[in-house]
């Protein structure tokens, strides 16, 4: 799959197989994370594997949009670290693009993925910090459910002219 048709295929994911997440599939995730774009190539993230189904359905219970964590294999949970930016407050764009790498690669190679946010809200932000014991200056940015897909979604089209605006508003 060439890079521009993962973009316009990829839709949000949330029913999923129970079969698991292959190592390797979940490192190549993890690669395409860590090859995202970031302020001053800082690289300021960590990331959270979680396959513990007990630990999964604690994220559906504290997460009000985390029903599909019941039925995920895999959640990957991207972190920011205050100790690893270059310039200060940049680390959530870094993460964004890194949650999207990992939504892109998920497609890619035939898996589900859907983006949950955690940041900036203070409840989530907590809970999820003692769920997978974050040490201080570590902030969650998002969750990402993955697992093999049990729904297939259309492609909507979502270009909108009337949003684009040359030179001025």
């Amino acid at each position: 799959m060439d890079a521009l048709q993962a973009i316009f295929t990829r839709r949000s994911i949330r029913h999923y197989t129970s079969e698991m997440v292959p190592p390797a599939m979940v490192e190549t995730l993890l690669r395409a994370a860590m090859f995202a774009p970031s302020a001053g190539n800082e690289q300021p993230w960590h990331f959270v594997l979680i396959t513990d189904r007990a630990a999964l359905d604690e994220i559906a219970d504290f997460h009000p949009f985390a029903a599909m964590m019941r039925e995920a294999t895999l959640a990957i949970v991207v972190c920011g670290d205050d100790r690893l930016q270059k310039f200060p407050n940049r680390w959530p764009q870094d993460c964004a693009a890194a949650t999207q790498n990992i939504l892109l690669a998920a497609h890619a190679q035939g898996l589900g993925a859907v983006w949950l946010g955690v940041y900036p809200d203070a409840d989530r932000d907590s809970r999820l910090g003692s769920l997978v014991d974050l040490p201080v200056g570590t902030h969650p940015f998002s969750i990402v459910a993955v697992g093999y897909p049990a729904e297939e979604r259309r492609q909507p089209e979502r270009y909108k002219p009337d949003r684009v605006h040359h030179g001025r508003w």
